[in-house]
């Protein structure tokens, strides 16, 4: 029985991973039609991805993820498991996507942006929670987002933000740690991904 199954239309460098075991009794990976996945990315077992993926090179997507429609997954990104992302969502090159994350439809993360999941990193036994970034998110390049965060639909994190609580929808965050500002007229256009 093969780990994977593939829709039509799916290019798949020879050096990719789908299907890596991840557990005792692993479950059957599945990707959509119309998937491009680029060498060096490793896709482990019980993922579910939608049509149109696609991939930069070295991604790696682990064990019982969710992954909508049309929905890129950059370079060197890495989406943990135990998370969903929703469809039309674009995780740009060197994305880190903890466990536990949510993130919803037309969302874009810039690059090298990282979601966070742990609160007390070694020092403290507590539940991990990934962030939660609602519809219509915007995260700009090298941004942050801390643990158990929600990114309200439509809100729009500034490049090298560090989000340390909830951001209202329709809402600019920037600055170190961010501050809540109206959105710019500009920034109120939805995410044409």
């Amino acid at each position: 029985m093969n780990s994977y199954v593939t829709g039509t239309g799916c290019e798949i460098d020879d050096d990719v991973t789908v299907g890596y075991p991840a557990g005792d009794d692993p479950e059957r990976t599945v990707i959509g039609d119309d998937a491009t996945i680029r060498s060096g990315t490793i896709i482990y077992s019980d993922v579910e991805i939608g049509d149109g993926f696609v991939t930069g090179h070295d991604a790696l997507v682990r064990e019982d993820t969710r992954i909508g429609d049309d929905v890129v997954v950059g370079t060197k990104t890495v989406v943990d498991g135990t998370s969903v992302v929703g469809s039309n969502v674009s995780l740009q090159s060197r994305v880190y996507v903890p466990t536990d994350t949510r993130i919803g439809n037309n969302v874009f993360v810039g690059p090298g942006s990282v979601l966070t999941n742990d609160p007390y990193p070694v020092r403290q036994d507590v539940e991990m929670v990934g962030p939660t970034l609602e519809d219509g998110v915007s995260v700009g390049g090298n941004a942050t987002v801390l643990p158990d965060v929600t990114v309200g639909e439509d809100a729009f994190v500034a490049a090298g933000a560090v989000v340390t609580e909830d951001v209202p929808p329709q809402t600019l965050a920037v600055g170190t740690p961010a501050e809540h500002r109206p959105l710019p007229p500009k920034l109120q256009a939805e995410n044409s991904l």
